[in-house]
């Protein structure tokens, strides 16, 4: 067998074959929450072709989505493409510094819930035990809130933000 035979039997998923793959996906089905998480993959694969990226960050992830398995034929449901949705996001932080729209600004929010209520029971324990909490909460998201915009403004700044 010739090099170039295998090139066509080995299909690697490139960024245009993915968002082909996933406006397919997306005219075939009814269901929202399926509809909901293809729109997703389309909106982040649109981002990455319009990037000024390398080439090497371009085959990089282009093998990624060769790995998740996208082409094949059989049939995956909502939780897989979550999942693998999930994966890639985590992906292009980790290895390109790529984050989506309001990344920060949402783990600070989580962040500062859960140490908001660390706090309202430590700290404002002499208060009514769920007053402490309730202040605690609201002072967590409110600090938290206030360093997720500050680290999404700089990553906008520095282009590393998608959608």
């Amino acid at each position: 067998m010739t090099s170039a035979t295998n090139q066509e039997k080995i299909k690697i998923m490139t960024l245009q074959n993915a968002l082909d793959h996933f406006k397919n996906l997306e005219s075939k089905t009814t269901i929202k929450s399926e509809i909901k998480i293809y729109q997703k993959f389309i909106q982040i694969l649109t981002s990455l072709e319009n990037c000024d990226l390398s080439d090497a960050e371009i085959q990089s992830i282009e093998q990624q989505l060769d790995g998740f398995g996208l082409n094949s034929n059989s049939t995956k449901n909502r939780k897989y493409f979550t999942r693998t949705y999930d994966l890639f996001q985590n992906y292009l932080k980790d290895t390109i510094a790529l984050t989506i729209k309001d990344y920060y600004t949402n783990m600070g929010l989580g962040l500062g819930v859960s140490f908001g209520i660390i706090f309202g029971i430590v700290v404002l324990s002499n208060l009514e035990r769920s007053l402490g909490i309730s202040f605690g909460i609201a002072l967590g998201m409110l600090i938290g809130l206030v360093i997720g915009r500050n680290l999404d403004s700089q990553a906008k700044a520095a282009g590393k933000m998608l959608l």
